[in-house]
């Protein structure tokens, strides 16, 4: 959940951590730290309560000299926002300096020990218990700084990715992970530390990720030097990383979730291109031509994910069963993880994160694997740990999604798991040639389908004006666009904290009906489809009960507009494909909703855009 950046180089270190927490801050911003070690070899830690930018402020006056740092952006887990608990935090002699990503479950037990021995707490936080008992390993033993981290790591229950620094030592820093990312950057006699690529991409195209359990011995003028809690060398694999500085700007437009909804119509053509052929005729997935057997004879698949995703994986549900007469389950991977489910070696797990960190579904594939499942993740994130644990699957291709409420990894979710629907139906032969084609051509023309309900950009934005005094929200669809509805209370909910819950239409008259009255706006996803007459009826009743709705309806629709308070247009399609395009409006109106109410859509309260901790 929080940001980690570190450098170690011939560059002064402060504007390169600086602007890295600032490329990280999607992560985690309630507080916001540094550590440097001058060139007199002092270790000055500053951390303020706040955003990156009141970091900036309080160190103004300060001494932030030094070619060596780590710097940090945080998501609370223990201990509340303050200035005290923001990390790094720092050993009793103030030798040693530590940021931590991830929750030590056992650091009650750890941090009782300790202060039996003496020891005292400045603040709440687990990540403090950890530095102390590197400290507390050091020097009990005269251990060199490296083996007293792996005997202490040794002791840790939990998730971490952590960088250290001794200023003792002003040319080392240690970082390590488990359970939570962590990358370093090779750049000419210099590197660069991240929870992620984004800010080492302006630097270097050259990362190693590292894997649970090991350690990065990060030293100045030296190679770099990985190993793992026993000590044994390990070889880092060197990856390109391929990303542009662009991708992680705004582009001219106020906010990134704004940039990322208008990206999606260039971000699923990525998604297609070399999976779809340009004649619009065939759907090739290489996980699918290198492991055909083991998904062809799944006796089910089950779908894990979280959130987003776990809309995602609706979608992905009836695809799936629609098309390839294949029973489906969708789990959230943080109940799946905690009961004994039933899995053989015959199941198939398709396991859905944009991160690739999730530490729930995350959790979820290693159990399926250890009961045998073959695990096939869809990812965003290339070299995520979701994407190296899993026996195949498919990235997104949508570049980073900075935006903390997901928007464009939403809709290549949906079309990587609507191509594995088809290339699965095609091989099963469970789908005719002619439904195969008309599914292909007109996944081709949604990129140019989407173009067209962003133009309606202005109109969704008068329209939401009307409905910021709005304390509840309903949204309804039915059939695929039922997850439609989910996904769309749940972006107004992240952004605009306004109370929003989706339904299946048909579900409204079995309790959320006694919730509808004039002050209750009600957002039906009413499309001309198969179940287009059912939801005419859903319509009736509410309006029977004096509530106000809103509509998402095909081009042409004249019985729904006569009925609707207000509508918005999107273009016919064909009916499996229409959450590429439904799922458009809704990001707007949350967007624009969330925009008159002045919050931060990009950084929404109380919410990371990477959930690596439980």
């Amino acid at each position: 959940m929080c940001g980690i950046v570190g450098y170690i180089g011939k560059r002064d270190a402060y504007p390169v951590l600086v602007k890295g927490l600032k490329r990280l801050e999607y992560r985690g911003y309630d507080s916001a730290g540094i550590a440097l070690i001058n060139h007199q070899d002092q270790l000055n830690v500053y951390k303020t309560k706040g955003r990156v930018s009141d970091l900036e402020h309080f160190v103004e006056d300060k001494d932030i000299s030094g070619n060596i740092g780590i710097a940090h952006t945080r998501w609370a887990t223990h201990g509340e926002p303050s200035q005290v608990n923001a990390h790094p935090h720092y050993s009793s002699s103030g030798n040693l300096a530590l940021i931590h990503n991830g929750i030590i479950e056992n650091y009650a037990t750890l941090k009782e020990r300790l202060q039996q021995k003496g020891i005292t707490f400045r603040s709440n936080t687990d990540t403090e218990v950890l530095v102390q008992l590197i400290e507390y390993v050091q020097l009990s033993n005269n251990l060199d700084l490296l083996t007293a981290l792996q005997l202490a790591l040794h002791e840790v229950i939990g998730a971490y990715a952590i960088a250290l620094l001794d200023k003792r030592q002003p040319d080392t820093i240690l970082v390590a992970r488990k359970s939570s990312p962590l990358v370093v950057g090779i750049g000419d006699d210099e590197f660069f530390m991240g929870s992620d690529a984004t800010p080492i991409v302006e630097y270097t195209d050259k990362v190693v990720y590292l894997e649970d359990n090991e350690i990065a011995v990060v030293r100045r003028g030296q190679e770099l030097k990985v190993v793992d809690l026993e000590n044994v060398k390990m070889k880092p694999e060197i990856q390109t990383i391929e990303m542009n500085l662009g991708q992680l700007e705004k582009g001219g437009y106020p906010h990134f979730m704004l940039k990322e909804i208008f990206e999606q119509p260039d971000c699923i053509n990525d998604c297609m291109r070399g999976r779809v052929n340009v004649e619009s005729t065939n759907v090739a997935l290489s996980a699918v031509i290198d492991h055909k057997d083991k998904l062809l004879n799944a006796r089910r698949f089950i779908i894990v994910a979280c959130g987003t995703s776990w809309h995602a994986g609706l979608i992905g549900k009836q695809l799936i069963e629609s098309l390839c007469r294949i029973p489906v389950e969708v789990e959230y991977a943080s109940e799946f993880r905690y009961r004994n489910p039933v899995i053989s070696s015959e199941d198939v797990v398709i396991a859905i994160s944009q991160s690739g960190e999730t530490a729930d579904t995350l959790a979820a594939v290693q159990l399926a694997k250890e009961r045998g499942a073959f695990i096939y993740g869809i990812c965003n994130v290339v070299g995520s740990s979701i994407a190296r644990a899993t026996n195949t699957g498919s990235y997104i291709h949508v570049g980073p999604e900075i935006g903390v409420a997901s928007t464009k990894a939403f809709t290549g979710q949906v079309t990587v798991l609507t191509m594995l629907a088809l290339a699965l139906a095609k091989e099963k032969k469970t789908i005719s040639d002619k439904e195969f084609l008309e599914i292909v051509q007109e996944l081709n023309l949604v990129p140019a389908k989407m173009k067209q309900v962003l133009s309606k950009n202005q109109a969704i934005s008068e329209l939401s004006r009307i409905f910021t005094y709005a304390h509840n929200f309903l949204y309804l669809g039915r059939g695929y666009n039922y997850p439609v509805a989910l996904e769309g209370a749940l972006k107004l909910k992240e952004i605009s904290y306004i109370h929003a819950e989706g339904y299946p239409a048909a579900e409204m008259k079995h309790g959320p009906i006694a919730l509808i009255d004039t002050e209750m706006p009600v957002v039906v996803v009413a499309t001309k489809n198969a179940m287009y007459e059912k939801i005419i009826s859903n319509i009736q009743e509410i309006k029977a009960r004096k509530g106000k709705v809103i509509a998402l309806v095909s081009e042409g629709d004249t019985e729904i507009v006569s009925i609707a308070d207000d509508c918005i247009e999107i273009p016919k399609i064909i009916e499996c494909l229409e959450p590429l395009i439904t799922t458009i409006p809704l990001q707007l109106l949350a967007y624009h909703i969330a925009v008159c109410k002045g919050k931060d859509v990009d950084q929404p309260r109380n919410l990371a855009k990477s959930v690596t901790v439980e």
